[in-house]
């Protein structure tokens, strides 16, 4: 059977949005993605061999990464104006996953090799999880541990770039060995003046365009005044590093060629940075999304930043993510489409084959300020003095994040920041928030009399509120805090209700635990009742057999109608009759 056209032409603006965006692209939008496409390359020349410096690879590996993934992601990706390319936060790991492979004596063409492995395994794995309908995992990394991890990234690069800004190299440790390998450094005489200089007045330059003129491009005027102080001074022969020739032209794809053991190796990385990929690339697109008013799936961001990433890797490039501050210049200079980020592409490719000796004098120190400023960037102050006045907990783990990034490094820090993520949601299940209700005067409803002690508690009966699932963690805590109830009433108790709206959900030990306390309960001749249970909860019950032992009779729709059958059961009146 012949698909309609009109159906084929829909599944392929589903899969490929750049054909679609094409068809209905209006010449008015031409001139402003032009202009945004060509000032967003100011910063995408730059900053993707800064990165890619950081990373431990040739500059100019760079330029390929960023090349691959802007004309990838301009025909896949959902997002009409979002950028993708080579990130601060995504840099210091691949260093972190290469350097140990290469071992002494490194090789650039085996790092290059192993960087764009990674790119592809990362690739894959960005994919699988969008076609698996987890693009939104990244949720599961709470804000604040998020801010601690790239707080700690950000003190990774600020460490390692100290030392180049002041011309001169030092060596990779933790960051706490760093600063005191620069601090000593400095104090023995290593800096090279004309180089600090030039490093101090470029990251002068990149905060001064940002602070005051942010619409004009301060990283690429830092860069060309760099050029031009060491041209017009002949800095480079008095002891400033520069970044010297660059390859011409551009590579062919290519699958990189490296062992199966190698490959073994970067998988578990691969997971690493798919996983803050997804993190990085999921705020920027739902902001996007909101901006915009249209509607971009999750997962199918991924499988378009999954394609990027495994181009990148195929050109010679290494892993890729969705950037806040290039995204940020394109809006800011009014990109309306992925035009924008080809037409940066295409500027790139324009370099590289005809003006490759155009960067051959940029000092290191400029791109050491280069590196400085986007860290600068990427941490985030202003949130942790927001939680140490809301809420001091989140600010420690946030706190415990950095301290883990900055002490073990970005591969082991994502794995703690998970592990403090995860820790934080079971601490939180784990002695979830409890009380008992009661009457408050006049007001409909029934009250948390933590909240209002004057509210009455009905005679003889325990109205209990738990305010989480109820799972393997706090089922015993459920229980002890149900019988402490019972017990600090000063009273007999003939009833219990559980007002169990917030119970989402109900584990096998959970039940076993339930069961025991329904046991516990018919022996002190106390009745059970559960009131607002939810459906989907109501038939876990039914299959534990529990609905059975608690009766149909006694499971209630709302705590008002619960509360009516018990005044009727000891035969006084409901105080709510009388309102």
């Amino acid at each position: 059977m012949t698909e309609p056209p009109g159906t084929r032409l829909t599944t392929i603006g589903r899969w490929l949005p750049g054909v679609a965006m094409l068809r209905r692209y209006e010449r008015s939008w031409l001139r402003h993605d032009l202009v945004a496409g060509l000032v967003l390359t100011t910063l995408l020349v730059p900053q993707g061999m800064a990165y890619a410096g950081l990373a431990g690879l040739a500059p100019v590996t760079g330029l390929y990464a960023t090349v691959a993934g802007l004309l990838v992601y301009a025909l896949v990706g959902p997002s009409q104006i979002l950028v993708v390319g080579p990130d601060s936060s995504l840099a210091p790991m691949i260093a972190a996953v290469i350097a140990p492979l290469l071992g002494a004596g490194a090789d650039p063409g085996r790092a290059i090799a192993l960087a764009s492995t990674l790119a592809i395994l990362t690739g894959l794995l960005c994919m699988a999880a969008g076609l698996a309908r987890l693009g939104t995992v990244a949720e599961l990394l709470s804000k604040p541990v998020r801010i601690g991890y790239l707080n700690g990234v950000a003190l990774i690069i600020i460490a390692g770039q100290l030392p180049k800004l002041f011309g001169f190299v030092n060596g990779t440790g933790s960051v706490p060995d760093e600063i005191w390998r620069f601090v000593r450094d400095v104090a023995h005489g290593a800096a090279q003046g004309h180089a600090a200089a030039i490093g101090i007045g470029s990251l002068a330059i990149i905060f001064a365009f940002r602070r005051w003129r942010p619409q004009l491009p301060g990283v690429a005027i830092a860069v060309a005044g760099s050029i031009a102080a060491v041209v017009a001074f002949d800095l480079a022969s008095r002891g400033v590093t520069v970044l010297g020739a660059t390859p011409s032209g551009f590579h062919m794809l290519s699958i990189p060629d490296i062992g199966m053991h190698d490959v073994g190796a970067l998988l578990v990385a691969a997971a690493g940075l798919a996983f803050v990929t997804l993190a990085d690339t999921a705020p920027i697109s739902r902001t996007l999304s909101i901006k915009s008013g249209d509607h971009i799936d999750p997962n199918h961001e991924m499988v378009a930043i999954g394609a990027a990433n495994i181009a990148a890797g195929l050109l010679q490039g290494f892993p890729l993510s969705g950037s806040v501050s290039r995204t940020a210049v394109a809006e800011a200079n009014g990109a309306r489409t992925q035009i924008t980020g080809v037409v940066g592409a295409g500027t790139i490719v324009a370099i590289l084959v005809g003006a490759h000796g155009l960067l051959r004098n940029l000092p290191a120190a400029t791109l050491g300020a280069i590196l400085i400023s986007a860290a600068l960037g990427l941490s985030d102050i202003k949130s942790l003095r927001w939680l140490w006045k809301v809420r001091p907990s989140e600010l420690l783990l946030s706190l415990l994040a950095t301290v883990g990034v900055a002490w073990l490094g970005p591969l082991r820090g994502i794995g703690v920041a998970i592990m403090l993520a995860v820790i934080d949601f079971l601490r939180r299940a784990w002695r979830p928030h409890s009380t008992l209700l009661g009457r408050l005067g006049d007001r409909k409803g029934y009250h948390d009399v933590l909240r209002h002690p004057e509210a009455r508690q009905a005679p003889g009966l325990v109205l209990f509120r738990f305010d989480a699932p109820l799972f393997f963690a706090n089922a015993d805590h459920f229980a002890n805090t149900l019988r402490r109830a019972i017990a600090e009433r000063g009273e007999a108790i003939g009833w219990v209700i559980i007002a169990a709206e917030p119970i989402t959900d109900v584990d096998t030990t959970a039940a076993e635990m339930l069961g025991e306390l329904l046991d516990e309960l018919q022996s002190k001749s106390i009745t059970f009742a559960v009131a607002e249970l939810k459906g989907h909860v109501k038939d876990r019950l039914r299959v534990y057999g529990l609905l059975d032992r608690v009766g149909e009779d006694h499971v209630f729709a709302t705590i008002g109608s619960a509360m009516k059958f018990y005044y009727q059961h000891i035969g006084m009146p409901n105080p709510a009759d009388t309102q």
